[in-house]
């Protein structure tokens, strides 16, 4: 049975609806009152998932406040100019192979923050982000979906002032201030959303739509992306992959973040993230 996953004070604990259940306390494991544990185990989660039903839950999701599903990546990758909207955007060319660059682990963060922007050309950026369940190296993109744990949204903030200070770009610092790294609500097992390959992505700022499309549209898919990097390095249970975003970012139209704005995003049968901005 699929699962999702939440972050409760540092507690993983399982979700369904509006309701929790603290994992350790239902499975009788310790170690898995430990998120990053957890995500580890996508075994103990699918079948602690199928109790639910018979166990009173420890809560509503509405008296506590999410932490990241993932708090502790080892790493945590990003895939540049994946989508051809974003291309045509940034007036560049389609990629022949993914462009990947490191989101410092160091600015992942939870579902509903506030971001000091630092910056006065700050951007937003609406994308799926992939966690990886189980140790991948070279993996085909045949079994690469086997070796996932599960989706959430992500933010990938930008200061794109810092990002093109240099020649060639520092995507890398551009992307990591502290809080650039929004993500959550949950995370979701594959299975229980309705097409893993084509999920609706929508990205609003105080209410205005300004990023809709469909994760389908990636010119590198999810299977693609974890065939080509675990083909060049080893992927562990807990790696974050941010996988592109689509096009109406602020870059391409000049209307960046400021402070007071409200930032909200939401990824089809996973859930919404909230940012606001001082």
């Amino acid at each position: 049975m699929g699962f999702r996953l939440a972050n409760i004070e540092g507690r993983a604990a399982l979700v369904d609806g509006d309701s929790w259940w603290d994992l350790a306390t239902i499975t009788g494991r310790s170690e898995l009152a430990d998120p990053m544990a957890a995500i580890a185990d996508p075994d103990a989660l699918h079948a602690a998932s199928a109790t639910l039903a018979g166990i009173e839950p420890g809560g509503s999701l509405g008296d506590v406040v999410l932490g990241a599903p993932v708090p502790r990546p080892r790493s945590s990758f990003a895939v540049g100019l994946n989508y051809g909207g974003h291309v045509a955007e940034a007036q560049m060319e389609l990629p022949e192979v993914p462009l990947i660059f490191a989101k410092f682990p160091s600015c992942i963060t939870g579902p509903d923050t506030v971001v000091e922007l630092r910056t006065d050309t700050g951007d937003y950026e609406a994308e799926l982000v992939v966690v990886i369940g189980s140790t991948a190296r070279d993996v085909s993109a045949d079994d690469a979906w086997a070796h996932v744990a599960g989706l959430t949204v992500g933010q990938d903030l930008s200061d794109r002032g810092l990002q093109f200070a240099a020649k060639p770009p520092h995507f890398d610092l551009g992307k990591s201030r502290d809080g650039y790294g929004p993500t959550g609500p949950v995370l979701v097992s594959p299975d229980l959303v309705p097409d893993r390959d084509s999920l609706a992505i929508t990205c609003e700022v105080n209410g205005e739509v300004r990023q809709s499309d469909a994760t389908g549209s990636m010119i590198f898919d999810v299977a693609t992306v974890v065939e080509y990097l675990s083909g060049i390095l080893t992927l562990e249970p807990g790696d974050l992959i941010f996988t592109g975003t689509p096009d109406g970012v602020g870059l391409a139209s000049g209307r960046f973040l400021a402070a007071g704005d409200v930032l909200t995003t939401t990824i089809e049968g996973i859930g919404t993230i909230t940012q606001r901005f001082v």
